[in-house]
């Protein structure tokens, strides 16, 4: 009896053992390595962030701009988050906010479609590597 599907048991504990060196390593990071991260603001039922997350959400993490910016998730509907004070709040969602050790490099309003969004994305991480060097 096959327990595992289609990966095979040593292929499941390969798969295990990579992931906990990859987040042994994130944790390990030194601070200025994690500083930027990509914040989308999104509300529930919300059309434009579910269409996001069906074209762009699962290829992002696995992208340059995903490895510099990681993706991180706020809920309009749930408190705003203490590390995030000094930025100003939204009301329309998708808004993505590019942040670079705390402080915001720009925003992206709404959700233009994959090849804008990567078009705008782009030039944000352009202006986030000027203004940092």
């Amino acid at each position: 009896m096959r327990r595992f599907g289609v990966v095979g048991r040593w292929q499941a504990v390969r798969i295990g053992a990579a992931l906990i060196c990859m987040l042994s390593a994130a944790v390990a990071m030194p601070a200025s390595a994690r500083a930027a991260e990509l914040v989308m603001l999104e509300s529930y039922g919300c059309g434009w962030c579910l269409r996001w997350h069906a074209e762009i959400g699962p290829i992002y993490p696995r992208t340059s701009e995903g490895a510099l910016a990681p993706l991180r998730r706020v809920d309009l509907a749930l408190p705003w988050p203490d590390d995030l004070a000094g930025v100003a709040k939204e009301r329309f969602t998708p808004t993505f906010i590019l942040m670079d050790e705390g402080r915001e490099v720009g925003r992206i309003r709404g959700y233009p479609g994959e090849s804008f969004f990567w078009e705008l994305l782009g030039e944000l991480m352009q202006r986030m590597a000027k203004e940092g060097g």
